[in-house]
């Protein structure tokens, strides 16, 4: 027959072991996790969503007029049906011979030069954007580096009855209206048609920023 300490030994460790396992259980509660770090709405947007915000600002910014206020619109721009049809790629803007041309906008020098007989400059600029000017003496050559509102010519007389500068705009290869990019695409404005109250008809005309 076992004496009593022995019998009441296997009591012992299982009783230990049942407390062990609670002491860590508790010590697993009470133990800090890892440290959390509070993170603003504004610190959580990643960085490649400014980057994305400051590119959409700028294609958002409207050029500036490649010439001095006023800037009649004598010709405006009228699409060809198709690539080689007839039609008016660009828009022709009033001003006096030997007027200074200034880039709409940061761009490089793409060509510079005679095509036929007409002094030509063309200048690209981001999101495949290529503006040109003709008749224009430029002492630039292709890949000279141009800022917005730097002096890039002086247009010369032959391409209108009056001094014009003939200013026109591709993008991706197509031609588009300046108007586009100047913040001058003609508004519908309601007008009277009669004296007092009367009805009003519609009709178009061309906003020309300063």
């Amino acid at each position: 027959m076992s004496s009593p300490s022995v019998a009441a030994r296997p009591t012992r460790l299982a009783g230990r072991a049942i407390l062990f396992a609670a002491v860590l259980a508790v010590v697993a509660l009470v133990s800090p996790g890892p440290a959390v770090r509070a993170v603003s709405p504004e610190s959580a947007a990643p960085a490649a969503d400014a980057a994305a915000g400051t590119t959409a600002r700028r294609a958002a910014a409207v050029w500036r007029w490649p010439l001095p206020p006023p800037h009649p619109v004598l010709r405006p721009f009228a699409a060809p049906a198709t690539a080689f049809g007839a039609g008016h790629r660009g828009i022709d803007v009033g001003a006096a011979s030997e007027s200074l041309v200034l880039a709409p906008d940061d761009g490089v020098v793409f060509f510079s030069g005679v095509v036929v007989d007409r002094p030509v400059l063309s200048i690209t600029h981001d999101g495949g954007l290529v503006s040109s000017y003709e008749p224009v003496s430029s002492p630039l050559s292709a890949g000279t580096v141009v800022g917005r509102g730097s002096v890039v010519g002086t247009l010369l007389p032959g391409h209108c009855a009056e001094s014009c500068l003939h200013f026109g705009v591709r993008l991706h290869g197509e031609y588009v209206s300046p108007l586009n990019y100047l913040g001058g695409v003609p508004r519908a404005v309601l007008l009277p048609t009669r004296a007092g109250h009367r009805a009003s008809r519609l009709s178009l005309t061309d906003a020309q920023p300063p």
